[in-house]
């Protein structure tokens, strides 16, 4: 969804109040998705997906838990192909094989026919035909749920109490957060939670005496700024754009222009980086990060269990 998050999200407040009311639509929808006949496929599928709409760290997951699992067994990414996540199809292409296709039954049933063993669909949580055999949610640690409520008086896709149906719970950030492990933990004592955080991998390719201009169109910019900040990065300037946003030659000249006048270097996202042309991406410099998974030896051996 190519959208920035308002504010009023954040917190129960007066327009949360008068959009409520809208919330029944939200809930009638996911209330009728229960009834859906279960389909079942030859492959493996571990379906990593968010409550919380957008940010919270699901293709990055996508990615570790295909580094986790491809010596073993034979997997590839399930992307829904929408035309504006291009820039995450683009990432994880480059990270290993994937299918993209504007129906995910018919990618299962593609990876099936190709011999792959596991299936790792980035997003999919809300599509409740398909009998997965793992499901896992994110959330970001800063952001947790928001307000609490559903779209669109909230930012939560579902409500709260879904999760006491998927298998495992992912907190993805820097804040410890123990107000959202709290009321995990009330709605599922037994819930498996496993926290990631955001580690670069490349920055010896940056100069950290230099000043920035960070720009980026990701889900949670501020998750961006704050790894920025953690590696001494000094942003003089920020400039932030819708999520998958799509950018134009007028954006890149703009950018470009306003680093050139200050002295500044433009830095990005690695996603962000793959949105871009070619000739888009002359002088700027992407940040590539990798989630840092703890207990990540207790989670491959839960994911090998359930495989």
């Amino acid at each position: 969804m190519k959208l920035i998050k308002p504010k009023f999200w954040e917190s129960k407040n007066f327009i949360s109040f008068i959009l409520y009311p809208l919330s029944a639509i939200t809930f009638l929808i996911n209330f009728t998705k229960k009834f859906s006949i279960k389909k079942n496929f030859e492959i493996k599928s571990i379906c990593i997906g968010n409550i919380f709409i957008g940010g919270t760290g699901k293709t990055s997951l996508a990615i570790e838990i295909n580094d986790l699992l491809r010596k073993k067994f034979r997997t590839v990414f399930i992307k829904k192909n929408y035309k504006n996540q291009i820039d995450e199809i683009n990432l994880l292409n480059n990270k290993g094989k994937i299918i993209s296709s504007s129906n995910r039954e018919d990618a299962l049933f593609t990876a099936s026919k190709k011999k792959y063993q596991v299936a790792i669909l980035d997003d999919g949580l809300q599509q409740k035909n398909i009998n997965y055999d793992l499901k896992i949610a994110c959330f970001n640690s800063k952001y947790a749920f928001g307000n609490g409520y559903v779209l669109p008086a909230g930012p939560l896709r579902e409500n709260l109490n879904i999760i006491k149906d998927y298998d495992l719970i992912f907190l993805n950030g820097e804040k410890k957060n123990k107000k959202l492990l709290s009321k995990l933990k009330s709605i599922n004592k037994n819930l498996q939670i496993f926290e990631g955080k955001y580690k670069p991998l490349n920055l010896k390719k940056f100069d950290l005496r230099k000043k920035y201009l960070m720009f980026c169109g990701i889900g949670n910019p501020h998750e961006f700024e704050q790894t920025l900040v953690k590696y001494k990065f000094n942003i003089s300037e920020k400039i932030i754009f819708p999520d998958h946003h799509k950018f134009s030659n007028i954006d890149l000249k703009e950018l470009k222009s306003n680093a050139s006048r200050d002295n500044l270097t433009l830095v990005t996202t690695e996603k962000d980086f793959f949105r871009l042309n070619k000739t888009q991406r002359k002088n700027i410099k992407f940040l590539k990060i990798k989630l840092e998974i703890k207990d990540k030896e207790k989670l491959k051996k839960i994911l090998i269990s359930k495989l």
